[in-house]
């Protein structure tokens, strides 16, 4: 089922707007909604996920209207927020089980069959005994995820689930995301770029409740063909450099040199040289972009 979302507006009462007429189209698989901290994306996640009302607009999931009936959606919703509660010292399979019962699955061995898919599924199975509360950050999250599976969603909300991990947990947390995202509507909501990157083939770059870019990864990239430059220059030059040309991003380098990178419809000097567009540059782009129009 499609995800449609038209014309949503959300103003605060102390006048900040979070959400500035938010429209998107969003298909069954893993799609990203990328932007940095305080972009907008929390709002509308928790729009969509029928916790809080926009001033104005209208969502649909399939044949279902969001706002005027949000516990039909509720049914066929995971949601995974950024912090997910406070954990008794109940093992996995045995506070899934107690999960599963409040969603209405009443029956023992229906219960015990969809606990054990879950806990396959986020790769938790071997250490389903242990107590929740005991995990590691990735485990909790993937219990997260595991708990949102119970009633078998068509639509998967996840909010800043890769913050905090360390690499390998993020690998382990993105590779079970990679999985529930081939049979399931995921919005996998992030200001990390590698993660969207890694992940999803549609995305849409959001910042100050705007969406500034939605389209493919690779579509964005071939947006910039010839239009990025890069160039090494000394750190203590950074500043000139910067007010000179349109530095998108830098980096430094071992030498403790800065590699910086343009954006520019020509070559902006002898200098610099083309650069292949990254995910990270549409990305710049479209942010600096916005700043510039403020």
């Amino acid at each position: 089922m499609d995800l449609l979302i038209n014309n949503l507006n959300k103003t605060y009462e102390n006048g900040v707007k979070a959400l500035d007429g938010i429209n998107l189209h969003i298909k069954p698989g893993m799609f990203g909604l990328l932007g940095p901290n305080g972009a907008g994306k929390s709002t509308l996640m928790r729009t969509i996920a029928t916790l809080q009302r926009p001033d104005t607009g209208d969502i649909s999931f399939g044949d279902i209207d969001v706002l005027k009936d949000p516990m039909q959606l509720r049914r066929v919703l995971g949601y995974l927020p950024q912090e997910f509660g406070v954990y008794p010292n109940m093992s996995a399979e045995d506070l899934l089980d107690y999960f599963a019962h409040l969603k209405g699955i009443t029956g023992r061995a229906d219960r015990r069959k969809i606990v054990q898919k879950v806990l396959e599924i986020t790769n938790l199975y071997q250490v389903k005994s242990k107590n929740v509360s005991g995990y590691s950050g990735g485990m909790k999250q993937r219990f997260g995820i595991a708990q949102l599976l119970l009633n078998d969603p068509k639509l998967i909300i996840v909010d800043e689930p890769t913050a905090g991990l360390d690499p390998a947990e993020r690998q382990r947390f993105l590779n079970v995301l990679r999985e529930i995202g081939t049979s399931h509507t995921v919005i996998f909501s992030t200001h990390i770029v590698d993660d969207v990157r890694e992940l999803c083939h549609e995305l849409a770059i959001v910042n100050g409740g705007k969406v500034l870019y939605r389209g493919s990864s690779q579509a964005g990239e071939d947006e910039l063909q010839g239009k990025i430059w890069t160039s090494n220059i000394d750190r203590t030059d950074f500043d000139a450099v910067n007010s000179q040309y349109n530095v998108i991003s830098s980096s430094y380098n071992r030498d403790n040199s800065l590699n910086i990178r343009v954006f520019s419809e020509q070559n902006p000097g002898e200098q610099f040289v083309g650069a292949k567009p990254i995910l990270e540059d549409v990305y710049f782009v479209s942010l600096k972009g916005d700043n510039q129009h403020v």
